[in-house]
């Protein structure tokens, strides 16, 4: 069994205030009597379900086509987080023990893709400290960052920096039940760029 747990791209996909939402140009149209269709879209590569790259929030950081693709495949943990809106997450908040690399992590706090809610949980610091100890290289929320919607100096993302892990947002695990899973989440190959969007899936286990 699939779960597609990236958000539909349209018009309407909320993007980071002040940053490019998508769009599309139809550059000919089959409709109109071209002998094919082709487009163009518009949009930041902070788009949707995406993978961070360390350029993003350090200057002399590896840009997303120089991270290591095993990052974003292999067995990984959806887990739950007992967190409230514009707070951080902390080890104590999560169901369970966690037992796969990758961990994905479930808040709620940002329950509609289309709509750009400022109050969204974000990750402790000393979580993703403590998540690196238990050998976790990669961890995904629900939410569009992995640091607070106010927060300027996103201490967040600077552990991911220092124990080089590996950041995945925007994810949707709405109706993804807990458990180990395989994930699938390629960033593109975009040379220099700070970010890519993913087609994020998770499969099922036997």
């Amino acid at each position: 069994m699939i779960h597609d747990i990236t958000p539909p791209i349209t018009p309407s996909l909320a993007v980071w205030p002040g940053d490019t939402p998508p769009s599309r140009e139809v550059l000919l149209d089959m409709r109109k009597g071209d002998n094919l269709t082709l487009s163009t879209l518009h949009a930041t590569v902070h788009l949707g379900a995406h993978a961070d790259g360390p350029n993003h929030y350090d200057t002399d950081a590896h840009a997303i086509d120089e991270r290591d693709l095993e990052y974003y495949l292999g067995r990984c943990q959806v887990m739950r987080a007992n967190v409230g809106r514009n707070r951080r997450i902390a080890m104590d908040m999560l169901e369970g023990d966690v037992t796969e690399t990758r961990v994905l992590l479930a808040t709620g706090t940002y329950p509609d893709p289309t709509t750009f809610n400022e109050d969204f949980a974000a990750l402790e610091p000393e979580l993703i400290d403590a998540l690196h100890t238990k050998g976790v290289k990669l961890i995904g929320i629900d939410t569009p960052s992995v640091d607070l919607f106010t927060s300027k100096d996103l201490p967040a993302h600077h552990r991911f920096l220092v124990n080089d892990m590996a950041i995945l947002e925007g994810i949707v695990l709405t109706d993804v039940p807990t458990g180990v899973y395989e994930l699938i989440a390629l960033p593109l190959k975009l040379v220099g760029f700070d970010a890519s969007p993913v087609r994020a899936i998770l499969r099922t286990i036997d």
